[in-house]
């Protein structure tokens, strides 16, 4: 059974940073993208970044500039966060998309107070 581990949520100020790191706990084959998904409370799960095997590069608009999403290597996905705000607020949740399923991380807090 393959277990995504999220690392790297917390409490950073507004316009702070923030890097999050997703492993999985084995190789992985048939990868067609890594993505980091966010959903903040009374609100849906939504795509925040997404890469897809031949390197293309997905953003949700309100992250755009701000956010970037790296392949680190075939386990390994981190999405650094600059100009953190407020709205970024979430449980962030890494994502390997397969053919056939998906994976899913148990998710990390980020929040953005001062």
């Amino acid at each position: 059974q393959v277990q995504l581990v999220e690392s790297g949520g917390g409490l950073v100020q507004p316009g702070g940073s923030l890097r999050l790191s997703c492993v999985a706990s084995r190789d992985i084959f048939g990868i067609r993208a890594m993505g980091w998904y966010r959903q903040a409370p009374g609100k849906q799960r939504e795509l925040v970044a997404r890469i897809s095997r031949d390197g293309s590069l997905n953003y949700a608009e309100p992250v755009q500039g701000r956010f970037t999403i790296s392949r680190d290597n075939a386990k390994t996905v981190s999405l650094k966060m600059n100009n953190l705000k407020p709205e970024d607020t979430a449980v962030y949740y890494c994502n390997f998309n397969l053919s056939l399923r998906d994976y899913w991380g148990q998710g990390t807090q980020v929040t953005v107070s001062s």
